[in-house]
């Protein structure tokens, strides 16, 4: 039965509010014996009481006068507190803050649903407990990041829900919104391989870095993979981190590809599943045959930062151009002509061309766009092991290149196969 049927609801109320106000009262005492600067303000009793004080003022009238007159006698009380604490140069109001708080958790357990109250005060315990850590990722963060932050809320939550369904072009299937939310979905990707590289995992092996960085850009990656075997004579490792970053970038390109238009996953993931597993295993094999480790400093990836807002204006603008092009080409000539655009495409930046194909709804069959997606994600893994070669020289790379050459090779196979 349930606990509001088998006690009287204020019954519920009073030990909602009992038990969460002593527990933030017990959370408040430990913080006060952690950090005495600020002064004393009342103990675990002392927040207790206040909880059930303020459930007994807010029932007592029905129009809550007296809670408002209350909660009025206890604001001045904080602010006599917060005066004497000012004298001595301390300036937190961390425990005016959770008094008052304590305060309202009467009424919020007669008036909102438990789970959200116990939430609440949840948050409020972890925001005390976790100071010391909270005040360490204020100093980690970079000034420019809460400003970026806020940009990407901007693209998804306000310039996103704005923009029309209406063509951008006379005879072009993709709307304002189809572009934007291209540009959202890789941005939003790109952004969170950027703030693990940049906060979670600063102190990263080779491998690892290669991981975050496919999941950001396997071209990025490479190319920065391939500068650092030519700087270091070879650095051992390096073939297998190209290797791991390009499967990395059939996984992303799985997770974009589910966000637009789920029904292209199924077909798309058992050559990219196969091609997922041929590289992780030999990056495995590679590593047990050097018997080494990624350990040690990794480079870091120099892309821009995924974003300024001039990297998403081009990225938008890159994927309206693909789609153009590619409704032309599938007019004219067909799936064949489509094939051959892909592969051209490969060579260059292959995210908003797939974006635009994958929600462009053109006029084939969805098989052909399979095979598109296919063959593009193939010669752009030509370009990274010329890229590869190009930048390192051929110092230790050999392999890595020749992984992502047959990675192409597959890549047409499958598509000529499927055809």
């Amino acid at each position: 039965m349930p606990l509001h049927l088998a006690f009287p609801p204020l019954l519920v109320d009073f030990g909602l509010t009992f038990v969460l106000s002593f527990l933030l009262g017990l959370q408040v005492n430990v913080y006060q014996k952690v950090n005495p600067k600020p002064g004393k303000f009342g103990s675990t009793r002392t927040y207790t009481l206040i909880g059930l004080l303020g459930l007994a003022a807010f029932q007592v009238d029905p129009s809550h006068l007296v809670y408002v007159v209350a909660l009025a006698l206890l604001g001045s009380l904080l602010a006599l507190f917060y005066w004497r604490i000012t004298d001595r140069g301390e300036f937190s109001l961390l425990l005016c803050l959770m008094a008052a708080a304590t305060f309202f958790i009467g009424p919020l357990a007669v008036t909102v649903p438990p789970w959200l109250l116990v939430l609440v005060v949840v948050v409020l315990i972890l925001m005390m407990g976790e100071k010391p850590r909270i005040h360490q990722m204020a100093r980690l963060v970079h000034e420019r990041e809460l400003s970026t932050l806020a940009t990407f809320l901007a693209l998804a939550g306000v310039v996103l829900p704005l923009l029309p369904n209406a063509p951008i072009l006379p005879g072009l299937t993709v709307s304002y919104h189809q572009a934007w939310l291209a540009v959202v979905v890789i941005s939003g990707i790109s952004y969170a391989s950027y703030l693990a590289q940049s906060y979670v995992f600063k102190e990263k092996g080779l491998l690892l870095a290669a991981l975050l960085g496919g999941l950001y850009s396997s071209t990025a990656t490479t190319v920065v993979l391939a500068r650092r075997a030519r700087q270091q004579g070879g650095a051992r490792g390096v073939s297998a981190g190209i290797v791991l970053a390009t499967a990395m970038m059939y996984v992303r390109l799985l997770a974009i590809v589910g966000i637009l238009d789920a029904g292209l996953v199924l077909p798309l993931l058992a050559p990219f599943s196969a091609f997922v597993v041929l590289s992780v295993a030999l990056v495995l094999l590679r590593y047990r045959i050097a018997h080494t480790e990624s350990g040690g400093s990794a480079p870091d990836p120099s892309v821009a930062h995924p974003l300024e807002l001039a990297t998403a204006s081009v990225f938008a603008g890159l994927f309206v151009l693909f789609a153009g092009i590619t409704h032309y080409v599938i007019a004219e000539f067909g799936a064949r002509g489509l094939h051959v655009l892909s592969f051209l495409v490969g060579m260059t930046d292959i995210d908003p061309f797939i974006l635009s194909l994958v929600s462009g709804k053109f006029h084939v069959a969805q098989a052909e766009i399979v095979k598109a997606v296919v063959i593009a994600s193939g010669s752009n893994n030509l370009l990274k092991a010329i890229y590869a070669l190009a930048f390192s020289r051929g110092r230790g790379v050999a392999l890595g290149a020749a992984w992502l050459t047959l990675l192409c090779a597959a890549s047409l196979l499958y598509a000529w196969l499927a055809s």
